[in-house]
C-alpha cells in the first residue's frame, strides 16, 4: 500500500539531513531568496516585521509561580530570550524591573548549542526547583535539566534527561513522573512516552520504576500530579488516539480507571469531578449532549456510584466551549457564540451536590478572550485566590491584557499593545458561505481603507479547518503594516474540521469526511469571487501543518480559484504521513492509509498523489523547516520537486532550524514573513 522506491523516486528528500537532500534544499533556497529578495521594498519589510516582533512595548505573556511572574522575553538583542521574572507589583508599571532568571543566548554560546525555549516545570510551594526544557534549533524533541530558581543555575548531579519527546512532573522534591525514550521499544509508533516511570533523585534513569506501560499503537501516556492539600491526585492519561483516551487515578497503590466516554476528557476541581464532552452520554439517568461541561461529585465518580451530574455549558446552534479554567473559589468558562468570546462564571455550592451560581464576567465584545487564573492552590494564604489575567483583541485591536476579579471586582487593564499599523478607515465584517451540501460556514473579512468591491482586491484568505482549533479574530502587526495597509484584504475561515461550533462542527470534516473542509474552503473562495471582493487572479490562499494540507488540496482540486498559494510546514502526501515523525498520532483525525476504505477516500484529495500536469496552476510557495520533528519537511520537499519533474515552477523555501513553528526566533520569523509578503504582492498585486 505504501510508496516503494519505484513508486515515488522522490522518497530520498525524507532523510531529512541526508546530504543529497540538503544540497537540494539550499539549491532552492537560493533560486526562492534570489527572486523574493529582489522584490521592492523587501529589506525594508522585514526590518519593519522584525521591530514589530521586537518590540519593547509588546506585552509579557507571564506564567504565575509564587510570589513571582515569569516570562521569556525575545528581542534583537536577545534572539533566543532571557528567561525572567518580576513582581505583580512590578507588572503594572508601564516599565516593570526584571530579575534574568536564565539567558539562552549566552547559554547557548557557552554550550555550543542552539537553545530554544521550551517551558519550565516548578516545584512549588516554595518553587526553587524547575524542570527546564530547551530545545536543538525549535524541534518538539528537547533535553530536560534540573535548575536552581535561587542561585540560578543548573543543579549538579539533579535530574537530567537527553534529548526526546519526553514529559515530567513533579511528584514531591525528590521524586518526578517522567515518561521518556528509555531505549529500543519505549516509544510509541507517534513517537511519544509509551512507558511513564517513577524516578527518584540520585537513582540511576535506568533503575527507574515502571509504573505504567501503554501499547505502541497508542499515540502516549502522560501523568499529572495535583499537588493541592486536601485534594491531591495523580492521573494517568492513555491516549488511544489523538481524541480517545483511558484515564486512571492512582489510589491506593494501584491504578483505578475512569468510567468516561473514551472521547471525553476528565479533570478534577477539589471535590468536583469535570467532564467535557465530544459525543452523546447517557449517565446517571440522563443524556448529555456533545460538546456538554458536566461537573458531578469527583469521590462518587471515581468509587463508580452516582455522582449527580450538572451541566455548567451545553452547545447550542451557535454556541461552543472554548476552555474553562478555576481560581480558589469558581470555574471560569470561555464561551464562543458566533465566533465571539463570553466569559460566564460558575460557583459550587455549600454541598457538593448543590445546584452551581452562575453569572457573566462582563469583558470587551466581539472579539477573542483568553483567561488565565492566577490562583496558586499550593500557597496556604493566596492574595490572588481570585484573580485572573484576561486578554482581548480583534482584527483592528491590539492586545491589552486586564486583570479581573473572579469574584465580581473591576476589571483594570494592565498592558496594551501598541497600534502597528494605522486601522482608520479599515473595517470588520462577517459573512456566511453556503458549501457544497448546504452548510452555512462563516468567514471574517478584513476591509483596508478605501477599498470596495470591484473585483480586482489583492486578498489572502487564511483556514485551518482540523483538530477541533478554532480560528479566531486576532491582531497581526505584520499583517497590518505588510498587507492591510497597502490595499490587501485579509480574510479568516471557519470551516468544518474547526471547533467554532463545537464537536459537531470538528466531526463533520473528519476521517472520510474531510473533503468538507477542503468544500467549505472553496466555497468561502467562491463567495469572494461573487461578491466581487476579488477575483482569482488576486486570491491568494494560505495555510499551516494541516491548513497547509488544506491549502495543498484546493490547490489541486480547484486552481482555477486562486492566484498564489502559500503553503506552511504542510502534510502533502498523504499516503506515507502515518510513517513520519508524529504523523500516526493524526491517524484519528485524517484515517489510516493501510485501511483500503481509509485510502479510498484519502487518495481522492492527498495533493502529493493528484497534482498533474498539463494544468493551468496557481503560483505556489512552499515553506517548512529541516528541524520541524512534527510534520516532516519531507512532503513540502516532495511536492516541489515533483511539481517540479511536471514543469511548473513552485518556489521553495526550508529554515534550517525552527522547529513547526517554522522559525527559532524573531530575525528568523521576521525573514520567513517577508518573503511570503513578497511572493504574494509579486504574484497578486500587479494590477491592482
Amino acid at each position: 500500500m505504501n510508496a516503494t522506491a519505484d513508486q515515488d523516486p522522490y522518497l530520498w528528500l525524507e532523510d531529512v539531513t541526508g546530504e543529497r537532500a540538503l544540497a537540494w534544499v539550499r539549491e532552492r533556497n537560493a533560486e526562492t531568496r534570489k527572486v523574493l529578495e529582489a522584490e521592492p521594498g523587501f529589506a525594508a519589510n522585514r526590518d519593519r516585521i522584525r521591530a514589530i516582533l521586537d518590540s519593547k512595548e509588546k506585552i509579557p505573556a507571564v506564567n504565575r509561580r509564587g510570589d513571582w511572574l515569569y516570562n521569556l522575553w525575545q528581542d534583537e538583542r536577545q534572539p533566543r530570550g532571557l528567561w525572567r521574572r518580576t513582581t505583580l507589583d512590578e507588572f503594572r508599571k508601564s516599565e516593570p524591573a526584571w530579575e534574568t532568571v536564565l539567558d539562552l543566548d549566552a547559554l547557548g554560546r557557552a554550550e555550543g548549542e542552539n537553545w530554544v525555549w521550551a517551558g519550565a516545570t516548578a516545584f512549588g510551594p516554595d518553587y526553587r526547583r524547575a524542570l527546564v526544557s530547551l530545545s536543538r534549533g525549535g524541534a518538539d524533541a528537547s533535553v530536560v535539566r534540573e535548575f536552581d530558581l535561587v542561585d540560578k543555575r543548573f543543579v549538579d548531579g539533579g535530574f537530567a534527561l537527553p534529548e526526546a519527546k519526553s514529559s515530567v512532573d513533579w511528584l514531591d522534591a525528590d521524586t518526578v513522573y517522567v515518561g521518556t525514550d528509555f531505549g529500543p521499544g519505549s516509544m510509541t509508533d507517534a513517537g511519544y512516552p509509551r512507558i511513564v516511570k517513577r524516578w527518584r533523585r540520585g537513582q540511576p534513569l535506568a533503575q527507574a520504576e515502571t509504573v505504567f506501560e501503554g501499547e505502541t499503537a497508542d499515540v502516549g501516556v502522560w501523568i499529572s500530579v495535583d499537588r493541592e492539600p486536601g485534594f491531591e491526585r495523580t492521573v494517568l492519561t492513555r491516549a488511544l488516539d489523538f481524541y480517545r483516551s483511558l484515564q486512571f487515578l492512582w489510589q491506593s497503590g494501584r491504578w483505578v480507571p475512569l468510567a468516561k466516554p473514551e472521547d471525553a476528557s476528565v479533570s478534577f476541581w477539589r471535590r468536583h469531578v469535570l467532564v467535557e464532552l465530544r459525543s452523546d452520554w447517557a449517565t446517571g439517568g440522563r443524556s448529555w449532549p456533545r460538546g456538554s461541561l458536566i461537573v458531578g461529585d469527583a469521590e462518587a465518580f471515581v468509587a463508580g456510584g452516582d455522582a449527580r451530574w450538572q451541566a455548567l455549558f451545553t452547545p447550542t446552534a451557535t454556541r461552543s466551549l472554548a476552555g474553562f479554567t478555576s481560581t480558589a473559589s469558581r470555574l471560569v468558562l470561555n464561551v464562543l457564540d458566533n465566533v465571539a468570546s463570553r466569559l460566564e462564571t460558575w460557583q459550587p455550592g455549600a454541598a457538593v451536590a448543590d445546584a452551581w451560581t452562575q453569572r457573566d464576567l462582563p469583558a470587551p465584545h466581539p472579539g477573542t478572550l483568553s483567561v488565565q487564573a492566577l490562583h496558586d492552590p499550593l500557597l496556604k494564604a493566596d492574595t490572588l485566590a481570585e484573580h485572573l489575567l484576561v486578554s482581548y483583541t480583534d482584527f483592528l485591536t491590539p492586545d491589552s491584557l486586564m486583570l479581573a476579579d473572579a469574584a465580581g471586582g473591576e476589571m483594570a487593564t494592565l498592558k496594551s499593545r501598541p497600534r502597528y499599523f494605522d486601522g482608520e478607515g479599515m473595517r470588520v465584517e462577517q459573512r456566511f458561505a453556503t458549501s457544497r451540501d448546504g452548510t452555512r460556514v462563516p468567514y471574517f473579512v478584513v476591509w483596508p481603507k478605501g477599498a470596495t468591491a470591484n473585483g480586482r482586491n489583492p486578498t489572502l484568505l487564511y483556514g485551518y479547518g482540523g483538530f477541533e482549533v478554532s480560528m479566531q479574530p486576532f491582531y497581526s502587526g505584520s499583517i497590518g503594516s505588510s498587507w492591510l495597509a497597502r490595499g490587501g484584504i485579509f480574510v479568516l475561515a471557519n470551516i468544518r474540521g474547526g471547533g467554532e461550533f463545537g464537536p459537531a462542527w470538528h466531526q463533520a470534516a473528519v476521517k472520510r469526511h474531510k473533503q468538507k473542509s477542503y468544500d467549505d474552503f472553496a466555497a468561502v473562495a467562491e463567495d469572494l469571487i461573487a461578491a466581487k471582493i476579488t477575483s482569482p487572479t488576486h486570491l491568494g490562499i494560505e495555510g499551516g501543518s494541516n491548513g497547509g494540507l488544506l491549502v495543498g488540496a484546493v490547490m489541486v482540486q480547484r486552481p482555477e480559484l486562486f492566484g498564489a498559494v502559500v503553503c506552511q510546514v504542510p502534510l502533502l502526501d498523504m499516503r506515507r504521513y502515518h510513517l513520519l515523525l508524529a504523523g500516526a498520532s493524526w491517524m484519528a483525525e485524517y484515517g489510516n492509509p493501510d485501511d483500503a476504505g481509509d485510502w479510498a477516500v484519502l487518495k481522492t484529495y492527498s495533493p502529493y498523489q493528484n497534482v498533474r500536469p498539463g494544468v493551468k496552476m496557481p503560483a505556489v510557495l512552499f515553506i517548512t523547516s529541516t528541524r520541524d520533528d512534527r510534520v516532516h519537511p519531507g512532503h513540502a520537499r516532495k511536492m516541489a520537486a515533483r511539481m517540479r519533474e511536471m514543469g511548473y515552477a513552485p518556489m521553495y523555501y526550508e529554515n534550517i532550524e525552527g522547529g513547526h513553528g517554522g522559525a527559532a526566533d524573531n530575525a528568523q520569523r521576521a525573514d520567513m514573513a517577508a518573503l511570503e509578503y513578497a511572493f504574494l504582492w509579486r504574484t497578486l498585486g500587479r494590477d491592482a
